[in-house]
């Protein structure tokens, strides 16, 4: 009869070969100290991102940067304009950031050898908690106007946003916005309405006092929310502006 050998089971092998190095209540407690060490480091995260030092430059290894992902203060500010977004402290930031970015952040400062002191974010205003006057940015100042993007999250901004906040990234833009509203009305005015046949003349002067009563709504409006143009609110920590 023959003899049939028992086939090696790794997991119970790699279990037996570990308990002759150390014992499990050793592990546990190894374990234990990673996951500690591990919690206060993601404490230390969230205090900064809650906090941070505001006119701190972290002092990053340039060698080990990614150059797609380093921007300078101007190119956010041309996004922040086209888009109408805001770059503020991370402080500001009202929602809790993503575990993933906490993850991008320790890997950074392990692979930097730093500990990262500031952070930036750039997304629509109702993202923060501004005081009383959709897809967020993780940056890190690296001094000199240049900023270092960590994790970007959250849905991406809808499509047509650029096109929508067009008339509000200065006046120039706005005035523009409102002759053309003020044109397209004035061609609704039915012809006979003020006389049998409309002139040029008269069109111009429905034109003219089309393009007042607009404009005096937007103003009014603009006044009451205490709203701003882009190009001058993109860094503002206040909420109407």
């Amino acid at each position: 009869m023959k003899m049939k050998l028992a086939r090696t089971h790794i997991p119970k092998k790699i279990v037996r070969a570990r308990n002759k190095r150390t014992s499990e209540e050793a592990i546990l407690n190894a374990v234990q100290e990673i996951l500690a060490e591990d919690f206060i480091k993601d404490e230390i995260i969230a205090a900064t991102l809650a906090n941070g030092q505001q006119d701190f430059q972290n002092n990053f290894n340039v060698d080990l940067l990614e150059t797609g992902k380093i921007f300078h203060l101007s190119d956010i500010e041309k996004m922040c304009i086209e888009y109408r977004l805001r770059f503020l402290d991370s402080n500001y930031y009202k929602a809790a950031l993503p575990y993933e970015a906490i993850s991008k952040i320790k890997a950074l400062e392990k692979e930097h050898d730093l500990e990262i002191k500031r952070f930036k974010i750039m997304a629509p205003a109702k993202a923060f908690k501004l005081k009383n006057a959709d897809d967020p940015l993780l940056f890190a100042p690296m001094g000199n106007n240049y900023h270092y993007l960590i994790h970007s999250w959250g849905r991406d901004l809808h499509p047509f946003r650029k096109l929508l906040m067009w008339p509000f990234r200065q006046l120039e833009n706005f005035i523009f916005f409102l002759l053309m509203i003020s044109l397209l009305l004035t061609s609704l005015v039915p012809e006979g309405l003020f006389s049998y046949k409309q002139t040029t003349s008269e069109f111009f002067m429905i034109l003219f006092f089309m393009f007042k009563w607009v404009a005096g709504m937007s103003i009014f409006y603009g006044f009451k929310k205490g709203k701003n143009f882009s190009a001058d609110s993109w860094q503002s920590t206040y909420y109407n502006a």
